[in-house]
């Protein structure tokens, strides 16, 4: 059985979403030592956030949990 031109378009889709990456390219212009830095920054600032909101008495696990009713 063929195909066609199946892989040829499956090809040319995959270049095309490859090619359309913006800013999340792993070619950013840093060192691996200062990516771990700058991803550990963020998730310290991620923690501290939901500390801050756990600590305000605000939900946030944000919704795919169970219900606790009673």
């Amino acid at each position: 059985m063929t195909r066609g031109n199946q892989r040829e378009r499956d090809r040319e889709r995959a270049q095309a979403r490859t090619s359309g990456k913006g800013a999340k390219t792993k070619d950013d212009g840093l060192t691996p030592e200062q990516r771990r830095e700058r991803d550990a920054k963020a998730l310290q600032e991620k923690a501290a956030k939901k500390a801050g909101q756990a600590a305000a008495g605000g939900e946030s696990s944000g919704g795919k949990g169970k219900d606790n009713k009673k």
